[in-house]
């Protein structure tokens, strides 16, 4: 079995924390289960680009656990927890090609180990794997059954390939899923992103001014656990149906030029280019912090804070470089601008991650029963699928719910009933 990981010997401790978020995933260990039973997957093989965390390890072995030929990658060159690719690939026999701290020429390396499975499903986070098989490995394209895309910014290039007609085979947008978004980005980057923070600085929130670059779900769910903190919040937008909605739920909303000279913590979730540029950093006050949330690491123009700097960044914690611009300034990148909850923290609770991951799996399942009749676009997941991962999140939570009674079904099915 060909691989590439930091070190086998840390897969004793990856298959600890492995089972240990295994009890948070009811959901998906559920699905497991009937994988095991009526394997779907047998004779599939499945190329998988994602965060290489015990959440998603345990997503891999329930694939396996159908059937599945599993393979996988790092999605982020620092997202890798090293002791769970030494457990996927000591314990699970799943190849892994991951190593946290990876050179650019490493992860792209990785990728293309993963693409060499010829896999016939795939599971992209932030849709590298689409892109590489569209331009650098075509010859694959006949063998594949689809695939399913994790992360909102993946959605954002699948949907611009499917609105240019490059699209050449169907993709399930797995975070549009009710029991994705809702719940994955708000309060998983919320909870995360601030521990990404806390453990990398061991800085007290309360009191700091914490500017929050968009509104989005990612980041509506920063903004809440950033208040729930003790921060004074702000939120910039370029909606305004979103900004509007930041002031209705009580955050004071300005441009970015306005706060970038007011904010103590600055934290960016848009999947979008240098939404912190270098007109910002020449505002900033001394001894910020710069951290992102979102997928890649566009989000702070980097090289615009290196080229306002007097030398070299200095690594002043193990996630922290501090930029000393000509005026004595020194601004603070966490995380090197990548995903600051993964670099510097574990990513989101296994708990929200089983809702996700269950949809993937499922969403994977859809695809497969599917491949005859899917056009190449992106695919909404079915309602259904999201009510059954609902369920049984609730049940696994001990809390039930109320159903229609029959009387209450009919009225919501007439029309003859009224005033």
């Amino acid at each position: 079995m060909d691989f590439d990981i930091k070190n086998p010997e840390l897969a004793p401790g990856g298959r600890h924390r492995i089972e240990w978020a295994e009890q948070e995933m009811a959901v998906l260990r559920g699905v497991k289960e009937q994988f095991g039973t009526d394997r779907p997957f047998a004779g599939i093989r499945v190329s998988a680009c994602m965060h290489v965390t015990t959440e998603t390890a345990n997503l891999m072995v329930s694939l396996q656990s159908g059937g599945a030929d599993v393979m996988l990658c790092a999605s982020n060159p620092l997202s890798t927890q090293d002791d769970v690719a030494a457990s996927l690939v000591s314990h699970f026999e799943i190849p892994v090609f991951a190593i946290k701290g990876e050179d650019t020429e490493t992860y792209h390396k990785h990728v293309k180990a993963v693409l060499d499975h010829k896999p016939h499903i795939i599971m992209d986070d932030g849709a590298d794997l689409v892109s590489t098989l569209h331009t650098s490995r075509r010859e694959l394209l006949p063998n594949l059954i689809g695939g399913t895309e994790e992360t909102t910014t993946g959605l954002v290039r699948l949907r611009a390939m499917a609105a240019d007609g490059a699209l050449e085979f169907p993709m399930m947008a797995v975070n549009d899923a009710m029991t994705k978004h809702l719940f994955d980005n708000r309060y998983g980057t919320g909870q995360s992103t601030m521990d990404g923070v806390i453990r990398a600085t061991n800085f007290l929130i309360a009191g700091r001014t914490v500017v929050v670059v968009g509104y989005g779900w990612c980041s509506r769910g920063i903004a809440m656990r950033a208040k729930g903190l003790g921060a004074n919040v702000i939120v910039t937008e370029i909606d305004a149906l979103k900004a509007l909605e930041a002031v209705m739920d009580g955050f004071r909303v300005m441009p970015m030029m306005e706060a970038a000279s007011q904010g103590d913590i600055f934290l960016s979730a848009t999947g979008d280019i240098h939404v912190l540029d270098t007109h910002h950093f020449e505002r900033m006050k001394d001894g910020v912090l710069l951290a992102n949330s979102g997928h890649f690491d566009i989000e702070i123009n980097k090289p615009g804070l290196r080229s306002l700097s007097i030398d070299d960044p200095k690594r002043v914690r193990p996630f922290v470089d501090q930029y000393t611009l000509k005026d004595g300034r020194k601004l603070n990148l966490l995380g090197e601008g990548r995903l600051v909850n993964l670099a510097a923290a574990e990513g989101h609770p296994a708990a929200v991650m089983d809702m996700s991951f269950a949809g993937q799996a499922m969403a994977a399942k859809y695809l497969l029963e599917n491949k005859d009749t899917l056009e190449n676009k992106v695919h909404t997941v079915p309602a259904e699928i999201d009510q059954a991962i609902a369920s049984i999140k609730l049940e696994s939570m001990g809390i039930g719910i109320d159903t229609l009674t029959e009387e209450q079904y009919k009225y919501l099915n007439s029309w003859q009933e009224g005033t």
